[in-house]
């Protein structure tokens, strides 16, 4: 589902210049070179503009099947070709399956609030919209869960999410780590999990993550260490990435940690500039927003 947006030319070109300027701190941040951020840069915008086509499309969609559905109804009500009665296929919707996907507001409260600390850690929302590694891609296609679950990028789209970034607000060059809480409806949580594993396995060798106008090569992917709750939780999945950077010369490491309580998704991607392995999603982290959202 692409998320429709009505603004004038004139507010359409502020949120532009301003995602650019957050965009640009955020790669400035990361000690990435001039060359690289204009190519995140500009891969962004791309990317945006394919959501708002395909915001377009869908529209399109939705009114054709509005008038198809009125036509339907039109024929079984005693209209033009219609009996004037049910017919007798008319079988009821089937029922949804799986836990009730919960509600932003209920995400919202049992997230991390802006400014809360967790030790020497501090979360923080994002000014707009979320992490630049949302909007990535993989190829192959299969690896896609590994890059990036966002709804606009991966087969299931979310009910409702909230993403919250933790770090070390004194530290330029310290651990970031995006707290990204997802809901599903009719049992889509399982199958993301699931998609993640298989995911896991299949891309062990390696695969590529697209950034519109620059790529980088995942050389490696890891099982790494299960969160100490992770029993608690319906399932885990624990990845560590050894990464080339967009140069070909550097290699980084990055972490993702997801794991599924009913409904929701609680995803965890950490990240630190230059090649020091961070060794992984701090603990205390990840295990104080567990509490959260379980005490919500």
């Amino acid at each position: 589902m692409q998320h429709n947006r009505v603004a004038s030319i004139k507010n359409d070109g502020l949120q532009h210049d301003l995602q650019n300027l957050q965009d640009l701190q955020n790669l400035q941040r990361a000690g990435i070179t001039n060359n690289e951020m204009g190519a995140g840069m500009f891969g962004v915008g791309i990317q945006r503009g394919r959501r708002r086509r395909a915001a377009a499309v869908t529209i399109a969609v939705v009114m054709a099947l509005g008038a198809t559905a009125c036509s339907s109804d039109k024929d079984s009500s005693g209209g033009p070709g219609g009996s004037g009665g049910s017919r007798k296929d008319d079988k009821p919707s089937a029922a949804p399956h799986g836990p009730k996907a919960l509600s932003k507001a209920q995400l919202k409260a049992a997230s991390f609030t802006d400014g809360q600390t967790v030790g020497k850690y501090t979360a923080s929302e994002y000014t707009l919209g979320g992490p630049l590694g949302d909007a990535y891609t993989a190829d192959p296609a299969g690896c896609q869960p590994l890059v990036s679950l966002a709804g606009d990028v991966s087969d299931h789209d979310p009910a409702a999410q909230v993403q919250r970034k933790v770090d070390i607000p004194d530290e330029m060059l310290g651990i970031t780590v995006d707290v990204t809480l997802r809901s599903y409806s009719d049992g889509a949580a399982a199958v993301v999990m699931k998609a993640l594993d298989k995911a896991g396995k299949d891309c062990a060798g390696g695969f590529t993550e697209e950034r519109a106008l620059a790529s980088a090569k995942y050389l490696k992917v890891e099982p790494a260490e299960a969160p100490d709750f992770a029993a608690e939780a319906d399932e885990s999945e624990a990845f560590r990435f050894t990464i080339l950077d967009v140069k070909g010369k550097l290699k980084l490491y990055e972490y993702l940690t997801v794991v599924r309580s009913g409904s929701t998704t609680l995803a965890f991607r950490g990240e630190i500039p230059g090649t020091k392995d961070m060794g992984g999603i701090p603990q205390d982290i990840m295990t104080a927003q567990w509490t959260k959202f379980r005490a919500a």
